[in-house]
């Protein structure tokens, strides 16, 4: 395997323009013999806004990326144009590490990469609700209903809701969208 794996610490959301502005300099600045790869780790959620769903990128590690680069020589110094290549980079802030830059181990690196690859397929609904919490219901046949959170299932994008109804305690499943934070 070539180079070693580093982190690189961005302006947050500007992950995806300093990625795209690396790939496109390596090649017009002769750096393709030094970058190898760059990994911004995200997953596809799922969230209603304004009644309507919409699909979003989430980043796993928001204002970082994973560089795969030759940074070091054959006597273990600092490449100073690769490592002022990165730096100059505009989104980029610094290497982890600062001036001694950390290699991620293999093993880091194949964790991040399995976890992407679980993520590929499902897109999941974003969760932001804890159990416990309590919640009014805002759409469905239990509208207008306030109740805890018993249970939550981001695999399906479901919440299980204890209810009153006529004086006793129910148990509801809704979906994500059809509820709201109760203030």
């Amino acid at each position: 395997m070539k180079g070693k794996w580093y982190t690189v610490q961005t302006l947050s959301g500007k992950e995806m323009k300093a990625k795209e502005s690396i790939e496109k300099r390596s090649t017009l600045e002769g750096m393709d013999d030094y970058v190898f790869e760059i990994l911004v780790p995200q997953e596809r959620v799922t969230e209603i806004k304004r009644g309507k769903k919409t699909t979003t990128n989430r980043k796993f590690f928001p204002g970082y990326m994973f560089v795969n680069i030759d940074l070091e020589d054959e006597y273990n110094k600092i490449r100073e144009d690769v490592w002022y290549f990165i730096k100059d980079t505009n989104g980029i802030i610094n290497f982890i590490g600062g001036d001694a830059p950390v290699a991620l181990t293999l093993s880091e690196i194949e964790d991040i990469r399995n976890a992407l690859k679980a993520d590929e397929k499902a897109v999941k609904p974003k969760v932001d609700f804890t159990t416990g919490e309590v919640v009014k219901i805002k759409d469905g046949a239990f509208e207008n209903f306030e109740g805890s959170i018993l249970n939550i299932d981001p695999d399906r994008g479901k919440l299980q809701i204890e209810v009153t109804i006529f004086g006793r305690s129910t148990p509801v499943e809704v979906e994500y969208w059809q509820v709201e934070r109760t203030n």
